[in-house]
């Protein structure tokens, strides 16, 4: 091995650890946002219907343009997509922290998104390429999906101790550090990729359909609750994106060098997995929601204590996903570890779906949080792995920004669809209900039980579409069996 691919070597799993802690800054400022958001409110005197837009702004750039920034990740070199998209961020943020209107603050959070979706994008593009033995590959997206799964809840409680202790400024300021360490970092540890080249894929029409259509449909779900299903805005919106989007995907069948070529969704793995995906998050999503509302509107919870209610399910998270989960991937295949996953997660939803009014934490809670903490921990390493053993090395950015633009369109549907589902039934439930609660509990409960129905369609997809990965076998030490035969029993 020459001296510069033994560095290579050696810098994996330091650029790893750089490229997660990337992923950590962007999903926490998620969550302490929202935490934050009715000090930054009473401060800036937003109205309720405008401090949404605190979260829309940021959501819309950000579900829009993973595809986009994922394929640009492709023909200008993961890398310098990485670098630029982090910078972006954190200066979006200096600017968020700094900002004295609410006009300032709304454009500060819409530029978070796009610098969050550029670095996102490329994220497990790059680690799927830097780790291509099946095993090392089974670990660092055990790591990745730990980060990615438990961010949130971290955040919950960091947005309420910075909050509380410094001001709704500060969960901005500390992304600045943060950023600057991470870019110069990154700068070091990064090899450098030059990409394909725009030859390889310029579609500046197919660029603005699909964003345009993703931006359209990720307002239309996020304002879904706010006008109703049945509204003229709700349909009438969701048309439109859905067309721009079937544009997209005519543009990609005739173009010379298409944005997202077709010949990607070949890959049963590629497909399946994005479509599980949605369904899982979308139930994931909905759970953390829903919970939390139950937790505060029933149970009369505080913030802070909703926030600690979570934390036993990153903390089995991390067992499972940085312990476990890469071992039992290469020693049963990641279908067989994504359906047990989705097996654990179906059964905490169905403990949550009979939920009483007045709820015990460690009886009626406290196991559903744990059994959803072990699914998760199975079913997102697992459902990310199947789903980047389907594209090639050229096109790992756009399979990268592909998974992560299902992930967050799986969320907001989830959210949107369960939450209206559970208010249109405990309205419906309170002229007859004993009390505001009951009526409130019901709700939650039927909509638990729909979230339990999403992961058993997903099941059900899964076993049906998925191939059954052959269980790989011992180290070369251990059987004399070559890496080589490693890695194409983790490919079937």
């Amino acid at each position: 091995m020459s001296e510069t691919a033994n560095r290579a070597d050696h810098m994996r799993w330091p650029a790893l650890y750089v490229l997660c802690a990337g992923t950590l800054m962007i999903v926490l400022d998620g969550s302490i946002v929202t935490v934050a958001l009715p000090t930054i409110g009473s401060a800036l005197r937003f109205s309720q219907t405008s401090l949404s837009w605190l979260v829309n702004a940021y959501m819309i750039a950000f579900g829009g343009l993973l595809l986009l920034s994922g394929r640009l990740g492709d023909l200008v070199g993961r890398k310098r997509m990485f670098l630029t998209g982090v910078t972006a961020f954190t200066a979006a943020s200096l600017l968020c922290g700094l900002s004295g209107s609410q006009e300032m603050l709304i454009a500060g959070r819409f530029l978070q998104g796009v610098g969050g979706a550029m670095a996102s994008a490329v994220t497990l593009g790059m680690i799927v390429t830097m780790f291509t033995e099946p095993r090392e590959q089974a670990k660092a997206i055990g790591i990745f999906s730990f980060v990615a799964a438990a961010g949130g809840s971290i955040g919950v409680i960091a947005g309420g101790v910075l909050t509380q202790a410094v001001g709704w400024y500060s969960i901005f300021y500390i992304n600045v550090p943060i950023g600057i360490v991470i870019v110069a970092l990154a700068a070091r540890l990064f090899q450098p990729d030059h990409g394909l080249g725009f030859g390889g894929g310029a579609d500046l029409l197919g660029a603005f359909l699909v964003t345009s259509g993703l931006m359209l449909l990720v307002y239309t779900i996020n304002k879904a609750e706010e006008h109703g299903w049945g509204s003229a805005h709700t349909p009438g919106f969701g048309a439109v994106s859905i067309v721009l989007l079937a544009g997209f995907v005519l543009r990609q069948a005739k173009a010379s060098s298409p944005l997202l070529p077709l010949r990607l969704f070949r890959s049963r793995h590629l497909w399946g997995a994005n479509v599980v995906q949605i369904l899982f998050v979308a139930a994931l999503f909905g759970f953390q929601f829903l919970l939390a509302l139950y937790l505060q509107s029933v149970n009369r919870y505080s913030a802070l204590e909703t926030g600690l209610a979570y934390l036993p399910g990153p903390i089995v998270i991390a067992v499972i996903s940085l312990g476990l989960s890469a071992r039992l991937m290469t020693r049963f295949g990641g279908r067989t570890v994504l359906l047990a996953g989705l097996v654990s997660t179906v059964a905490a939803l169905l403990l949550l779906a009979r939920l009483p009014l007045h709820a015990i934490y460690t009886v009626d809670v406290l196991p559903a949080v744990v059994l959803l903490g072990v699914g998760a921990g199975l079913a997102l390493p697992a459902v990310i792995g199947l789903a980047m053993s389907g594209a090639t090395p050229s096109d790992s950015g756009l399979a990268s920004g592909l998974l992560n633009t299902t992930q967050q369109i799986g969320g907001a549907l989830g959210v949107a669809a369960l939450a209206t589902l559970a208010s249109s039934h405990a309205q419906s439930l309170l002229p007859g209900a004993e009390s505001t609660a009951a009526a409130l509990t019901y709700g939650y409960r039927l909509a638990f039980g729909v979230a339990a129905g999403l992961l058993v369609a997903a099941f059900l997809l899964a076993a049906a579409v998925l191939s059954s990965p052959k269980a790989l076998p011992p180290r070369p030490s251990e059987s004399g069996t070559s890496s080589d035969a490693a890695g194409a029993g983790w490919r079937n």
